[in-house]
């Protein structure tokens, strides 16, 4: 009797490290490539490359409310991306009220069109920006929530903290070159590129990148975006071939 009481608690144990492992071990890796375009009828359209299931769309609705004069973008997906990179296109006129995202993220104009960069890593995907097209009115500052106004203080002053905080934190010594490049904040792969370009002191073609440093053709694709995006390097086009150059400090 003993002994089958011993052999029950095995087969327990062994079934509750199965049941714990095997989601973990099918766990789906997303990422994402995407060019968002929204108009200014709410309209929205996701183009690139993601495995994401549904993410891409064209002219759909789902994505954008409206209440009075403000209009609010949603996308959220609570699933977690291994990498995630994208440019998001404002209709022309339009003012950011405020943004919510995940990753980080750098905003643009270009023929008064606003144009938000992001980019993330193991992180969920989420971009909630809430805007208006045309100039604010003074009675569009009135239908303002005082407890929203207060909201944005508060974010505001704790932006304002935590960029005090980062100017008085020490870059590490590894994370500068003597050629005055900065890798914080670069993946291993990034940081690869950036080295290949400055020891090759000459611009070089996706192709020539990827058989150098021996990795696959979309992940030098990926990590070339990330790198214009944060304005490392620029791309020129010639021919049927994309030239990489290493912007100058």
């Amino acid at each position: 009797m003993g002994s089958i009481k011993i052999y029950k608690q095995i087969f327990l144990c062994t079934l509750l490290i199965i049941i714990i492992y095997i989601p973990t071990t099918f766990a789906q890796d997303y990422y994402a490539d995407l060019k968002i375009d929204v108009d200014s009828y709410g309209f929205v359209t996701i183009d690139g490359t993601t495995n994401y299931p549904d993410l891409l769309a064209k002219n759909t609705e789902i994505y954008t409310s409206k209440k009075q004069s403000y209009w609010l973008l949603n996308i959220t997906k609570e699933e977690n991306f291994t990498e995630f990179v994208y440019v998001l296109t404002l209709p022309e006129g339009s003012s950011i009220n405020y943004i919510k995202n995940s990753g980080f993220i750098r905003i643009e104009e270009n023929q008064g069109k606003l144009i938000i960069n992001g980019f993330g890593e193991n992180e969920v995907f989420s971009i909630q920006v809430q805007y208006q097209i045309g100039k604010p009115t003074e009675e569009g500052y009135k239908e303002l929530d005082p407890v929203f106004i207060l909201l944005i203080g508060v974010i505001i002053f704790l932006i304002v903290i935590l960029i005090g905080i980062f100017v008085k934190e020490k870059v590490k010594p590894h994370d500068l070159k003597e050629n005055g490049y900065d890798f914080k904040g670069l993946n291993q792969r990034q940081k690869q590129i950036i080295k290949l370009l400055i020891d090759r002191k000459t611009p070089l073609t996706q192709t020539d990148i990827q058989r150098q440093l021996n990795i696959p053709k979309a992940a030098v694709s990926r990590n070339i975006r990330r790198l214009e995006i944060k304005g490392l390097v620029e791309k020129e086009q010639i021919g049927m071939s994309n030239l990489i150059i290493l912007k100058k400090i």
